[in-house]
């Protein structure tokens, strides 16, 4: 039986996708591998994610005691950002051993 080419097409970009994935292939946008990201614990009870580096700042996400995030080297008025408009307190965050922060 045929398939018709849009099929083939579409199930050979699968495919495609997939093997790249598993190889570890990353896209020039893909953070560094994981061995040597920014990786923080949060040690309080429950931590706040703010919009800004600034404690009046909106509240965007929250984590508990335990949670691991990524997070990025840059800090401002004690605030890590975690991401784009992602920031939470220093003192509330660990680097996890052998991650680069």
């Amino acid at each position: 039986m045929l398939l018709p080419k849009r099929t083939l097409l579409i199930g050979g970009a699968l495919v495609g996708v997939v093997s790249m994935y598993s190889m570890g292939v990353e896209s020039p946008n893909a953070p560094a591998s994981s061995a040597a990201k920014c990786r923080m614990s949060v040690t309080a009870d429950v931590l706040n994610v703010r919009a800004a580096p600034d404690g009046h700042a909106d509240i965007v996400g929250k984590f508990k005691q335990g949670a691991e995030t990524d997070a990025l080297p840059t800090v401002q008025n004690g605030f890590r950002m975690l991401g784009p408009n992602r920031w939470a307190s220093t003192q509330f965050l660990q680097p996890l051993p052998g991650r680069t922060c």
